[in-house]
């Protein structure tokens, strides 16, 4: 999402090298000791699996990013019981300056279903202990699923208590974190309105290899998303921070060529790093798009939305939006999207999906002829207005009209796009024909946007009170967009999502101040998609 512009295994027997059976884990525990100060993480879970993560500081120059330290052995155990009384799998593997010290093991042959215990040991030190849950079978009627939802977490712009709420709720089968995990830019240039509440490290705008591993190094520090990551699997994507602002295949809005090298070099590099650093089944060459199964009630296909698209249009009126030339997903990811979402055998198809999908239009002072002008010239309805931005699908119709057009056209009910990167709350219908919507409410699914952790909002860069002079821009979107249930502009917080065969709600939590990180939060609002409508409503009552 565009914030500024500047400059105008061991799969139980083989991922990594290095493997060999062990004994029990005897050296006494440590909660933080300095071998595993970026604390460890699961992720990915699948029926008989899940990967395994933490960072080994083998002495105190070996730090994040330097390429120095020795290598050395870690240890790893799985266990059914707190205590591992009860382990499950064990092993071992050998990490290194190679990559960065992290170690990141894909363990299989676990139970289906069931919450484990986890921990590692390297050189004499044993981790704190992590607690992780496998999904259920595939045909295993699941009666409920519930995750946390999160995204654009800036360290400069406040404290993480989000994850500390979430971590503190003990009633969720996993954290799904939307994108912008992190952010690139140096102290000073994006924080929180006029005041960096803690500066980036390193100092400056992360463009090599070392810059990358250190953020992420970084933001592993903080408390409560370590907690977090230590108490609950995460399912991740990457939206634009994590390497560059409004990236696209071939660059990015925040990347001058030349000056900082090339994009093929920093692209490559931010994406090493994050494989290395984070707990997803991915690693550079391969592909970030995947899909869960929980069940026969979910399934959740997570989308990278940076790595193939066209690169963006330089304003709502070009005509390239509506060129089919164009695309947001590639090809191949929009092959296995849509057929993923034709062949599909769970009953509520979610999506995990960086960048907002249902269109939004801004009103225009354009006359009914210009617009109607533009429509024809695009190819896109624009009697309502200009995009709202094109950063998202609304800067490629053709792609959204292809997924949107299939689940007309197939019939497909239950399908749940979960997205990021807006730094709002939105709850919105998705319309086949968005000229004709408010007639006949012709919604094939729905979308659920979580707002940001901590990244500024409406109000922060009006630099006005919350609820003040956003309440104007929200109604007037509302108006012109009528298939858009709930905006919230405002506020920084955190998503729960609770699905069951009678309907998917999300709640939204508000954190009261994210400069403070004791901060509260509050329940804002809730919706709810009840099953087999291809709608949004509004409850009461939160979550239970």
């Amino acid at each position: 999402m565009s914030q500024i512009r500047r400059r105008s295994l061991i799969k139980a027997g083989g991922v990594l090298a290095g493997a060999m059976s062990i004994g029990g884990l005897t050296a006494t525990a440590s909660a933080s000791g300095s071998v595993f100060a970026h604390g460890i993480a699961s992720g990915d879970p699948t029926p008989d699996g899940v990967v395994l993560w933490t960072r080994v500081t083998p002495d105190p120059g070996a730090l994040p990013g330097s390429g120095v330290g020795a290598a050395c052995a870690v240890d790893w155990e799985v266990a059914a019981d707190e205590g591992f009384a009860n382990v499950l799998a064990r092993g071992s593997l050998i990490t290194g300056a190679w990559r960065d010290h992290t170690v990141k093991v894909d363990v299989a042959g676990l139970p289906a279903g069931q919450w484990l215990w986890y921990r590692f040991r390297a050189l004499g030190e044993v981790s704190r202990t992590g607690r992780t849950r496998t999904a259920p079978a595939a045909d295993e009627p699941l009666q409920r699923l519930r995750v946390g939802v999160v995204s654009c977490s800036n360290w400069q712009a406040g404290h993480f208590a989000a994850y500390r709420h979430l971590a503190a709720r003990g009633d969720l089968d996993a954290v799904l974190h939307l994108g912008d995990y992190l952010y690139e830019y140096a102290p000073g240039e994006f924080q929180a309105r006029d005041v960096v509440v803690r500066p980036h490290d390193p100092p400056v705008e992360m463009t090599s290899l070392e810059h990358y591993r250190r953020r992420h190094a970084q933001y592993k520090t903080d408390p409560d998303l370590a907690d977090l990551h230590a108490s609950v699997p995460f399912v991740v994507t990457w939206d634009d921070h994590e390497s560059a602002n409004d990236a696209w295949a071939g660059g990015a809005e925040n990347h001058t060529e030349g000056a900082e090298g090339s994009w093929t070099d920093r692209r490559s590099a931010s994406q090493r790093a994050y494989a290395e650093w984070m707990p997803v089944r991915y690693e550079p060459g391969g592909a970030l798009h995947r899909r869960l199964r929980f069940g026969t009630l979910a399934e959740l296909s997570m989308l990278d939305l940076r790595s193939h698209r066209s690169r963006q249009v330089a304003t709502p009126l070009d005509p390239g939006i509506g060129d089919p030339a164009r695309t947001i997903t590639g090809d191949e990811q929009m092959r296995w999207l849509t057929g993923g979402l034709a062949n599909s055998t769970a009953q509520w198809k979610l999506i995990g999906n960086p960048v907002m999908i249902a269109p939004v239009r801004f009103p225009s002072t354009l006359s009914v002829e210009e617009r109607r002008a533009i429509g024809e010239l695009t190819g896109t309805p624009e009697i309502q207005g200009l995009p709202y931005n094109v950063d998202q699908w609304d800067g490629y119709t053709a792609d959204r009209d292809e997924v949107l057009g299939l689940l007309h056209e197939r019939g497909i009910t239950d399908t749940v796009f979960l997205t990021g990167d807006i730094h709002s709350a939105w709850a919105a219908e998705l319309p086949h024909s968005p000229a004709t919507y408010p007639l006949d409410r012709n919604s094939v699914g729905t979308e659920l946007v979580c707002t940001s952790v901590t990244s500024d909002n409406l109000d922060d860069i009006l630099r006005v009170p919350p609820r003040t002079a956003s309440l104007a821009v929200e109604a007037a979107i509302r108006a012109n967009n009528p298939h858009v249930k709930h905006l919230d502009f405002d506020s920084h917080g955190f998503s729960v999502l609770d699905v069951t065969a009678e309907r998917v709600q999300m709640d939204w939590f508000a954190l009261d101040d994210r400069t403070r990180p004791s901060t509260g939060a509050q329940r804002t609002v809730s919706f709810e998609v009840p099953a087999g409508s291809q709608q949004v409503h509004q409850v009461s009552e939160g979550i239970r």
